[in-house]
C-alpha cells in the first residue's frame, strides 16, 4: 500500500505553521533586544547570538497539545537561541552568573522563566517556549563552552552540528525527504510519550542523529522511514550507543536510556511500519500507522469491494426489440 499521499498530509500536521514560525522569530527578538538593553544598562560587554537547533534546521516539530489539570490547552513548541559571550578566560564568569545576568534581563517578559542547568527557559502563556542556553569563547574561531550549572564548562559547538546536519542533508538529495523522517520521528517519539508519561525515548537531538546516520533515500515517505528505522534498530540492537559527531566526540547520548525499552519501542515501530506497507487496504494501513503516530495521521480510504463496485457501476442490460425489420 502506497501511503505517500496521506504522510504529505501528516507532515503538515506536525510542522509548525507560518502563524507560529513569525511568532517564535518575534519573541526570539524581543528577547533578544531586552538582553542587549540590560547589559548596556549594567555596562557589560553585550553577547552575540546564533539560533542553533531544529528550528534552522527545518526539522522542528508542532507537538500535541497538552491539557494542564485546570482544562487549559498548551501548544508547547519551542526555538533554542544561543548567547555568545566572548572575552579572555581571566574575564569569564561563573556559569551560574551569566544565567542569572540572562534570567534578569528577561524577568516578566513572557508568563514565566526558568533556570535550567543548560539553558534559561522562557514561557509563553500559550504553552510554548524559548530557550536560552549560554557559551563562553576566548575568540571568534574557538571551540565554544556551554555554561552548565552543575558541570562547569563544557565543549560544545551547536553550529558545527548544525552544518553537519546541513550536509547530511545535502549529500541526501531527497528534496527534504530527510527532513521530513527526522519529523516523523519525533512525532512518534511525541506521541509514544504522551501515550505513555513514563516511558523515554531518544531526544530529538539524538533522533536527528540516528536518522542522518541511517537514513534511507525512495520516492516514497512511508518506504524510506520504514528502512530508516529498521535500520535504526538493527544499528542499536548489535550496540547501544549513540556518539556526538561533533566536538565532544566522545560523549555517548545513550547512556541514560533503557536499552530494553528503546529497542522495543523501535521493534513496535518496525513490526507496523511493515504491516502498514503489506497492506492492500489504505484504511487498514493507515491504522497500522496510526500505533505509530496516533490519530494524527490522516485515516486512509476503505477497500473498495465487489459489491460496492457493482452499486458504484451497475451494468447496462440491454432490452431485445420484439422484431425485426426485414
Amino acid at each position: 500500500m502506497d501511503t505517500r499521499k496521506l504522510f504529505t498530509k501528516f507532515d503538515k500536521e506536525i510542522r509548525i505553521n507560518d502563524t507560529k514560525i513569525s511568532k517564535l522569530k518575534s519573541n526570539r527578538k524581543s528577547l533578544r533586544d531586552k538582553i542587549r538593553k540590560y547589559f548596556k544598562e549594567k555596562e557589560w560587554e553585550v553577547p552575540k547570538f546564533y539560533s542553533q537547533g531544529s528550528f534552522p534546521l527545518n526539522t522542528n516539530l508542532n507537538p500535541i497539545k497538552k491539557e494542564t489539570s485546570n482544562g487549559e490547552i498548551k501548544e508547547p513548541y519551542d526555538l533554542d537561541d544561543g548567547i555568545y559571550f566572548i572575552c579572555p578566560e581571566s574575564d569569564r564568569k561563573e556559569p551560574a552568573t551569566y544565567h542569572d545576568r540572562i534570567k534578569k534581563a528577561v524577568e516578566d517578559h513572557a508568563e514565566s522563566e526558568v533556570d535550567k542547568t543548560t539553558c534559561v527557559r522562557v514561557i509563553y502563556a500559550d504553552g510554548h517556549h524559548i530557550d536560552l542556553p549560554s557559551y563562553w569563547i576566548e575568540k571568534n574561531g574557538d571551540t565554544p563552552q556551554l555554561t552548565h550549572k552543575s558541570k562547569g564548562y563544557i565543549p560544545s559547538d551547536p553550529k558545527a552540528f548544525k552544518d553537519w546536519v546541513d550536509k547530511n542533508i545535502s549529500d541526501a538529495n531527497s528534496n527534504g525527504q530527510l527532513q521530513r523522517v527526522i519529523r516523523y520521528l519525533k512525532a512518534w517519539k511525541d506521541f509514544r510519550e504522551d501515550k505513555n508519561s513514563s516511558l523515554k525515548l531518544p531526544s530529538g537531538f539524538i533522533l536527528t542523529i540516528l536518522a542522518c546516520n541511517h537514513f534511507y533515500n525512495d520516492d516514497r515517505d512511508d518506504l524510506s522511514l520504514k528502512e530508516t528505522i529498521k535500520s535504526i534498530k538493527t544499528s542499536l540492537n548489535s550496540n547501544f550507543t549513540c556518539y556526538r559527531p561533533t566536538i565532544p566526540t566522545d560523549e555517548d547520548l545513550l547512556t541514560s536510556y533503557s536499552k530494553d525499552t528503546v529497542i522495543n519501542e523501535l521493534t513496535s515501530f518496525s513490526d507496523n511500519a511493515q504491516k502498514a506497507i503489506d497492506s492492500d487496504c489504505e484504511k487498514e494501513s493507515s491504522e497500522f500507522w496510526r500505533k505509530i503516530f496516533g490519530d494524527r495521521f490522516p485515516l486512509g480510504k476503505e477497500k473498495e469491494t465487489t459489491n460496492s463496485l457493482l452499486k458504484a457501476a451497475p451494468l447496462t442490460v440491454p432490452v431485445s426489440k420484439p422484431f425485426y425489420d426485414n
